[in-house]
């Protein structure tokens, strides 16, 4: 990497991340954007643009050198577009996220530990509970939407108990995160997530518990309120939207794809091995992990200006071709960016897979004859950072009272090898 005065052939022709093009075929889009380099000129939004990167090994470098390549978005910030709808997803906050050198290492502490803190036994019991109910509210109909009615609600109602978080404060967070993911009036629902997250903060000051909340409040690095409540922002931003998403696609691709459904079913696939596929293949997270070069500087043959967003698209990279001679992701391959890499990896990795994995499982023990309800197109929602559908309409023989599964629990084909 050596610094000079920025020209920019790169700003020609950018490919826009957003339309109902990008929506509807994104593979064809990451195809045409890995066609012209390593590093390509687009624009996430309207007036906001941004160089993407779409090879595995640039994507290290980039991630693997906090010395030039920064989280701190604000120089950036100063002269984004105010009303753009990508702003709150990249505005900087007092959080890890957006924190570099000392103060990353003041802010990430925290949060890690009080992840890995949580109990796998517990926290499984929290999924399976959760998803039960959850499963009980629509099995005497026939039909459900697994997206809104289970893969969304699901991460809700887990991280209520791991946060030791009230209903009524957990519901307005998440309602808050998914309009940030959106872009549906982002400055309210900005303001609306601070708010919720403040309340929980003056809460479990008032009844601390056994909970990630808590060990947060009572770590040695000692946050105050205003770094609590960003912590927890991110914390559970990435806890909810991204692993709700994760859930669905995974349904999504044993709905769609028999090979798949049929190695799950038989057990010669394990559930987790089935969710890395879908990391690999329909990531929830798509395009992130955004960093901001200190100075102007060229990256291989590719002149990056000073401040200019460097946007990590772990979708291009996951499918990329050349990653995959033989034209499949050997089993057992983790080597995916889905949970980004270097110093900002994400630290909620380990929880989020036993999530994803307890929620298929239990679904699939309890509710095994469903089928995509093809009377009813499925629908992606829009944006650059995510692949999300709008809904996944289910249909499945009605029952009006919940059996044990068949297989007994833990022995059922459905769960992952222990």
């Amino acid at each position: 990497m050596t610094a000079l005065s920025p020209g920019h052939p790169q700003q020609q022709a950018r490919i826009p991340l957003y339309g109902d093009e990008f929506t509807a075929h994104p593979e064809e889009v990451y195809s045409q954007l890995r066609a012209r380099g390593p590093i390509v000129p687009v624009l996430l939004a309207p007036d906001v643009p941004a160089m993407l990167v779409v090879d595995y090994d640039t994507a290290l470098q980039v991630l693997r050198s906090p010395h030039v390549f920064v989280k701190d978005s604000r120089r950036w910030q100063d002269t984004a577009p105010p009303d753009t709808p990508v702003l709150p997803m990249m505005s900087w906050r007092p959080n890890t996220l957006y924190a570099d050198g000392e103060r990353h290492a003041r802010l990430r502490p925290p949060v890690e530990n009080s992840l890995s803190a949580v109990k796998p036994a517990q926290l499984r019991r929290f999924v399976q509970s959760s998803a039960i109910n959850l499963i009980q509210g629509f099995t005497g109909r026939g039909h459900a939407d697994l997206l809104g009615e289970y893969a969304a609600q699901l991460p809700l109602l887990v991280l209520q108990q791991m946060f030791g978080c009230p209903a009524e404060i957990a519901q307005d967070m998440v309602a808050a995160i998914a309009a940030l993911w959106d872009g549906t009036d982002p400055q309210l629902a900005n303001r609306y997530l601070e708010t919720s997250v403040a309340d929980l903060v003056h809460y479990k000051r008032a009844n601390p518990g056994d909970d990630v909340t808590t060990r947060m409040i009572e770590h040695p690095h000692g946050l105050d309120d205003d770094e609590l409540v960003h912590q927890l922002i991110i914390t559970m931003g990435a806890g909810a939207e991204p692993l709700g998403n994760w859930i669905a696609n995974a349904l999504y691709l044993l709905l769609t794809e028999h090979r798949v459904a049929d190695a799950v079913a038989t057990g010669s696939v394990a559930l987790d091995e089935a969710l890395d596929d879908v990391l690999w293949r329909f990531t929830p997270l798509t395009n992130y992990a955004i960093t901001y070069p200190r100075h102007a500087l060229h990256l291989g043959q590719v002149a990056l200006a000073a401040d200019e967003p460097v946007v990590i698209s772990m979708a291009a990279i996951n499918t990329d071709p050349a990653l995959h001679p033989a034209g499949q992701v050997p089993a057992g391959n983790r080597a995916h960016l889905a949970f980004s890499a270097g110093a900002h990896t994400c630290p909620a990795s380990r929880p989020a897979r036993l999530i994803a994995t307890v929620a298929l499982e239990t679904l699939l023990d309890y509710v095994p004859e469903v089928e995509l309800d093809d009377q009813q197109p499925l629908q992606w929602r829009p944006g650059p950072f995510h692949r999300a559908l709008t809904a996944l309409p289910v249909r499945f023989p009605a029952v009006t009272t919940l059996a044990e599964p068949a297989a007994g629990g833990s022995e059922c084909p459905h769960h992952s090898a222990r």
